[in-house]
């Protein structure tokens, strides 16, 4: 664990500085944020830090060094990495029964999914169980074409918030507005909440939960911050 080394963290433009020196990411790029506010979040982060610097506590600069230092073979890998996800994605596979779990996917999921039939020309199938779904591929081309056309720092939060939520059409619906961070947490865990209030309280799984809403909410912040 790295000893703070700094006596104040500020935003100067797009640049953070740690005194007077600008931080830098892990492969030693100069950090630059697209906007001044999110350099100064991530200022803010930099400051709140204690005697020890504790990346892990630090949400928004670990999305932006990601965004950064990404690029190449490694952009490419991202966007594969978003794509699978339209293969296995989570609002796409239903539940038999029983017929109140049924109910509540449908009325959470059926509207992504034609939310992405409609505004991002995927037509996901919908199938019942877990056996894989191929998408169509006119429906990876499209896919493939909306997150090819994002900059670095929104496909960085498209493929974070696929890996958190396991769901392609959660992900782009919280890049693109379509969701905020409480209705996207809630679609990528109604299975989870159903067991809870079924089979009973797990502080793990709840405590398990509850880490899952804090990186949903970072990446959801994170976005609107690139709007500035």
């Amino acid at each position: 664990m790295t000893r703070r080394f700094y006596k104040r963290a500020t935003a100067n433009g797009v640049a953070v500085l740690l005194d007077t020196r600008a931080l830098k990411t892990p492969k030693g790029h100069a950090f630059a944020a697209p906007t001044h506010a999110l350099a100064q979040a991530i200022a803010a982060e930099w400051e709140a830090q204690g005697e020890h610097i504790v990346v892990t506590s630090m949400p928004l600069t670990q999305l932006a060094f990601a965004a950064i230092d990404g690029g190449g073979d490694a952009r490419t890998e991202c966007i594969a990495y978003v794509l699978k996800f339209a293969e296995t994605d989570l609002c796409c596979h239903r539940a038999g029964r029983p017929a109140e779990l049924v109910a509540r996917q449908a009325a959470l999921w059926d509207p992504l999914v034609a939310w992405g039939a409609q505004t991002l020309g995927a037509a996901l199938p919908v199938v019942t169980g877990v056996i894989p779904a191929p998408a169509p591929p006119e429906a990876l081309s499209a896919l493939r074409a909306h997150t090819e056309a994002l900059d670095d720092f929104r496909l960085t939060a498209l493929a974070h918030a696929a890996g958190l939520t396991g769901s392609a059409l959660i992900a782009f619906a919280l890049v693109e507005g379509r969701l905020d961070a409480e209705a996207a947490f809630a679609a990528a865990v109604l299975d989870n909440l159903w067991s809870l209030e079924r089979w009973g309280e797990d502080v793990a799984a709840r405590a398990k939960l509850e880490r899952l809403k804090e990186e949903l909410d970072a990446v959801a912040r994170f976005v609107r911050l690139l709007s500035g």
